[in-house]
């Protein structure tokens, strides 16, 4: 990659457990690209995506976007910088404030960026429910009113109210029922192409994360053990984690059968 919009050297983090949460991750990220993170609970995908985001800082390394390195940057520094890079977390409901109004909830990201007038507000929510398959109605209503795929969507919308140009989508699709899934995996790749967005895509399921992203990072005890090329099958994995989790797969394919 000449010239990755993000480019992460040697993050670590440690919480005071016997081992790091996330032990020298490193890894490059292009415009418009979507990479692919897979790996077990407790494999340091959440600690990764935290990481990047710089919700939390690490404990060392680099994370450069756009050439700089936030990780460096004092927190009111940060702040302005750290729109560019939203997240979508597993929990929906979790992630929305239930006393607020969605219309609320997505204006009050535009107010605190600076990216809208309060005038302009209602306008640019309408534009944002509309970008993610949802009426303008929702704007007046509460999170409870919605279903999970819904309120998924509204952590989407949200994010994207940021106007940021990198998207990290945490397991969004794990805790929603299996006939909505697919709708929000297509709702962010269409998002993708639409914006230009580049994205992250994290999850432990190994077929969801090979049919998205052309390229697939690997997680084991907080490393990435294996980045998997775009020129190159998952099924030619050469870590013997990775052909555990395909064989994983396979049982669970033989069993269903």
């Amino acid at each position: 990659m000449s010239d990755p919009i993000l480019r992460v050297e040697g993050i670590s983090k440690t919480y005071g457990g016997p081992r790091p949460a996330l032990a020298g991750a490193s890894f490059e990220l292009a415009k418009g690209e979507i990479l692919g993170v897979v790996g077990e609970s407790g494999s340091g995908k959440t600690t990764l995506a935290r990481c990047v985001a710089l919700l939390e800082r690490p404990d060392a390394g680099r994370v450069i976007f756009k050439g700089e390195d936030l990780a460096a940057l004092r927190e009111g520094q940060l702040r302005k910088r750290r729109r560019g890079i939203q997240t979508v977390f597993q929990d929906p409901y979790a992630s929305l404030n239930p006393t607020k109004t969605i219309g609320d909830a997505l204006g009050e990201v535009m107010l605190v960026h600076g990216l809208a007038v309060r005038k302009e507000i209602k306008k640019h929510v309408a534009e944002l429910l509309d970008q993610v398959g949802l009426p303008t109605t929702a704007a007046d209503a509460y999170p409870k009113s919605f279903s999970g795929g819904q309120r998924q969507r509204i952590c989407i919308a949200r994010a994207l109210a940021a106007q940021p140009e990198i998207l990290i989508a945490d397991e969004p699709v794990s805790s929603l029922d299996v006939s909505v899934q697919a709708q929000v995996v297509n709702l962010i790749l269409d998002l993708k192409d639409r914006l230009g967005l580049s994205v992250i895509f994290i999850g432990h399921d190994l077929q969801l994360i090979d049919f998205i992203a052309p390229r697939v990072l690997v997680m084991l005890a907080g490393e990435i053990v294996e980045t998997i090329p775009a020129d190159r099958s998952i099924a030619d994995a050469r870590h013997e984690y990775t052909r555990a989790l395909m064989q994983a797969v396979s049982k669970l394919e033989t069993l269903a059968g």
